[in-house]
């Protein structure tokens, strides 16, 4: 089975309304004791983690305050609101693509861990490159360890990366053996290499999804057959562990 792993947004929404939530995260015991030692800190210290603006973290010091992780849930396909997810636009999916989605796909996240596209979640503000001390954790990368890629890898014989690496080396620094991890690139082929671009790679990354979903994609072969925001497959760019799609 292909399991399609993306990152998380920064910018979060609550919609109790649009579709309802299936379950609960996985890893909620763990996304508790975050909470736990987000609260445990002054305004400035989780601003420093943070790293944002004021306005940002008014807002999101006031969010741990009052969080409570079982209540007022939004499945997490709707609760980012990134350029990865308005371009996969879950909010107008029809059922076979909802059911993909359910089974394949993976959101990663530095507070939640792993999430499946219907886990009820709360906003929050808290990335994987984090610098947090929690007992003797320095980091969030260190705090998750191997769990992430173990809860990934379970049903899964391909990982399709779609994910940043702040996110996808959760998977890749613990692939178990026999497992094949498959990145996407999206980019332009500019004086002999190619070059990607930020916003651009989020929309493709965000199409991305959108076509696996729409199509029902359950081999590598088929992933080759994306065409969206003018991509094509490029053979001679690609390998097994590679994929490569170019504009023009």
């Amino acid at each position: 089975m292909i399991k399609i792993i993306i990152s998380p947004a920064k910018k979060m929404k609550q919609d109790t309304d649009t579709f309802a939530c299936h379950g609960l995260p996985v890893f909620l015991q763990e996304a508790e004791e975050l909470k736990e030692y987000m609260r445990s800190l002054s305004y400035q210290e989780a601003k420093n983690i943070w790293r944002c603006n004021d306005k940002i973290a008014d807002l999101n010091y006031k969010r741990f305050a009052q969080m409570d992780l079982q209540r007022n849930l939004t499945p997490a396909l709707l609760a980012y609101e990134g350029i990865q997810y308005q371009y996969m636009a879950p909010a107008v999916f029809e059922d076979q693509s909802f059911q993909y989605v359910k089974e394949h796909l993976c959101i990663l996240s530095g507070f939640y861990g792993m999430l499946g596209p219907f886990d009820g979640v709360v906003p929050y503000r808290l990335e994987m490159q984090a610098k947090i001390h929690l007992g003797a954790h320095k980091n969030l990368y260190d705090y998750w360890g191997d769990k992430i890629s173990r809860e990934v890898c379970k049903k899964a014989d391909i990982i399709l990366n779609l994910a940043s690496k702040e996110y996808s080396k959760c998977i890749s620094s613990y692939l178990p053996p026999g497992k094949q991890f498959l990145t996407c690139r999206f980019g332009e082929f500019k004086e002999g290499k190619v070059v990607e671009t930020g916003t651009k790679v989020k929309m493709a990354r965000g199409e991305m999804v959108r076509f696996l979903a729409q199509n029902e994609i359950e081999d590598v072969h088929g992933i080759k057959n994306f065409h969206g925001l003018g991509y094509q497959y490029e053979e001679g760019l690609s390998d097994k562990n590679t994929y490569v799609f170019l504009k023009g």
